[in-house]
């Protein structure tokens, strides 16, 4: 398990790195692709809640770094999210096409959800996305429609990110 972390973790700083540099400048209307969620939840859906909420927490953390979002708020939202997309563990059988759009979608939707909820709790210190702009759309978007790419992407890496399954 320890070995999937550490793998996750460093994929979704590569991801987070690309986003913030080279996937800024082929933005549309301010909405890049999440890949760091996408890996999140490719590593959470496969392995298991508790994986998919330390992998979102450790690469949360690290991405606040990188980030001028507020320390923690990453780590708080990742978490949850690979909290949930963990508990999808077993419910469905991983096809390559529909459910990673769908697991994506849920996740980008929970992710955007969450922020919403902590604008309202911190008096509009969080930044969140306004359901009247077409950022969050797009930003839905894209990660659903590049989701199966990124999934079959990362199943070449099966080793690195799969744990073994106990029988």
């Amino acid at each position: 398990m320890t070995k999937n972390i550490i793998w996750t973790t460093v994929f979704s700083i590569i991801a987070g790195i690309l986003q913030s540099t080279l996937l800024s400048h082929l933005a549309v209307n301010h909405a890049v692709p999440d890949f760091a969620l996408g890996i999140l939840v490719f590593t959470a859906y496969q392995n298991g809640a508790m994986t998919g909420q330390l992998s979102g927490f450790c690469s949360g953390i690290l991405l606040d770094f990188l980030s001028a979002a507020p320390l923690g708020l990453n780590a708080f939202v990742r978490t949850l999210v690979g909290a949930f997309a963990g508990r999808m563990n077993g419910t469905f059988f991983l096809d390559s096409f529909f459910l990673p759009m769908a697991l994506c979608a849920g996740a980008t939707a929970i992710k955007a959800a969450l922020y919403f909820v902590l604008h309202i709790l911190f008096s509009g210190a969080i930044p969140f996305y306004a359901l009247s702009e077409s950022t969050l759309w797009i930003e839905l978007a894209i990660n659903t429609v590049t989701a199966p790419l990124l999934f079959g992407f990362l199943k070449l890496f099966n080793t690195l990110l799969i744990g073994k399954r106990e029988s």
